[in-house]
């Protein structure tokens, strides 16, 4: 009998060796590795979330008749060779793994592998969509997309006349009703989540789980029938909006189960087309929605494997700032917004997309910041962490750490778009205003340092020069330099 390996991050059974199985022909192996576990500090939630994930899934396997072999083991590769000798299967199958070095590992252990279906793009496809060409925008990638896959489309022209609705969805946070988005579900914790937080919060840190995390695909298929029922026809205007009130917003939260298997992207893309076609969705709420799964996620999915190995060891800036202390510990700074961010983190395991993008990461980028460094506190903190978001996103998206090879420009801010994005300059100890003095902001003071450190590199990118030129104007330019030098000091000293 052959056996069919279902990784971690595999657990759909629609997906590639594991959809045509059958429990007569076949037998599943999981590998619980305690070296992949315990290679890094996991927060809790992520934790609890891949293992339990991993444990229901095979039960669920069991329940439908499977022979299967849950295997705890120190590595990956003595797993299978345990597997093996107990066994002996006529050959082991695994759908392409989502990782470079998973797919290594299997080269090396001779495991067939057969194409996965778990994006919408495979690699083999995005290659034919490059053809000859060196490089491609994000916005052309998403076109061709949504024509192959005929979603939000008119015959050949995109639904509304408008291939991007991005204006209308780039609105500041409401100055009330901060609690008008649902509260996202819950569900009670099970036998199974006590054995995996049992075995594992020893080695873990952040807040445990509260059931905010589905880790069976019923849950994970009822969080996407709340999003789009609940939260989708109010996701466009505020979908760059953050508040320190109000973690979630209309935020979909479905990215680990994307991520994992237990939802696939063309349902979710499915449901939020019928819910447009059905006139419950507005427009730009949908499209949004929609190119956050067909557009940039399935792009950074082929860009990882368009430049791996070497892009996620790639610092073009030469940025070797150790990862300050308030990324541990967030007593060590007065920031409102960073505080904000990495003390959401600690309770959630969860920041949406603008607070990595544009306070973390930007704060990462114009503080110097290590990129890989910055990567692995991404990867060990986030529940939807995954080696192939995290690089690209990180190296690329968010440090420019790659010369511009996914990023036309560096997303470097001040405090002013902070200001007019959040509510968490208010009473902050910090003057968003000011670039010079004691309570100088440090996004404020960072944003000018940074164009005046890499002056020479940015004043010819077209999209950024201007501010170069503007830095390089400042009548305070000196001062401003030495204000930033004594922000870094006390950034790596926990003082900021």
């Amino acid at each position: 009998m052959p056996s069919i390996w279902v990784f971690g991050d595999q657990l759909n059974r629609g997906i590639g060796a594991l959809a045509e199985a059958q429990p007569a022909t076949h037998r599943v192996l999981f590998i619980e590795s305690a070296a992949k576990i315990g290679s890094r500090r996991w927060h809790i939630q992520r934790a609890h979330f891949i293992v339990a994930s991993m444990r229901k899934f095979a039960a669920e396997l069991r329940a439908e008749g499977f022979q299967v072999d849950y295997r705890y083991a120190p590595t990956m590769r003595e797993g299978v060779v345990a597997h093996n000798n107990e066994f002996n299967p006529i050959e082991i199958v695994a759908t392409e793994p989502n990782s470079f070095s998973s797919r290594q590992l299997l080269a090396g252990l001779g495991v067939r592998t057969v194409a996965s279906n778990q994006f919408l793009c495979h690699p083999d496809d995005y290659r034919v969509f490059m053809g000859a060409r060196k490089s491609i925008k994000m916005e052309d990638f998403y076109r061709w997309q949504r024509k192959r896959l005929d979603v939000l489309m008119d015959g050949d022209e995109p639904t509304g006349g408008r291939w991007n609705l991005d204006e209308e969805n780039r609105q500041p946070p409401p100055k009330a009703g901060h609690d008008r988005w649902p509260e996202p579900q819950r569900y009670e914790l099970d036998q199974v989540d006590r054995d995996v937080l049992e075995a594992f919060s020893g080695n873990c840190w952040g807040v445990p789980p509260i059931g905010q995390w589905a880790t069976t695909r019923e849950g994970a298929r009822e969080r996407l029938t709340y999003f789009v029922d609940h939260l989708l026809p109010m996701f466009g205007e505020h979908e760059d909006a953050m508040l320190n009130t109000n973690w979630h917003l209309a935020h979909s939260l479905l990215s680990p189960y994307l991520n994992n298997g237990l939802l696939l992207p063309g349902e979710v893309v499915a449901a939020a087309h019928m819910a447009f076609r059905e006139g419950k969705v507005p427009l730009n709420s949908a499209e949004g929605f929609i190119r956050q799964i067909i557009g940039w996620r399935e792009y950074i999915w082929n860009c990882y494997w368009q430049w791996m190995p070497e892009y996620a060891e790639m610092n073009a800036l030469g940025a070797e700032r150790n990862l300050p202390p308030m990324f541990t510990n967030t007593s060590k700074t007065s920031m409102s917004c960073m505080k904000s961010v990495l003390e959401g983190t600690y309770e959630r395991s969860y920041s949406h997309h603008i607070e990595r993008l544009m306070v973390l990461g930007n704060f990462s980028l114009i503080a110097g910041i290590n990129p890989q460094q910055l990567t692995s506190w991404m990867w060990n903190s986030y529940v939807d962490a995954a080696e192939w978001v995290m690089v690209p996103n990180v190296v690329g998206m968010s440090q420019y750490a790659d010369g511009g090879m996914l990023a036309t420009k560096p997303y470097a801010s001040g405090g002013a778009y902070i200001d007019r994005m959040s509510n968490h300059c208010k009473g902050c100890v910090y003057d968003r205003k000011k670039r010079t003095g004691e309570n100088a902001c440090p996004f404020t003071v960072l944003y000018w340092d940074f164009f005046l450190r890499h002056q020479d590199r940015f004043v010819k990118n077209p999209r950024v020069a201007r501010q170069v030129r503007a830095a390089q104007q400042l009548q305070d330019g000196d001062e401003l330099r030495q204000v930033a030098a004594v922000m870094l000091k006390k950034l790596d000293q926990g003082k900021l």
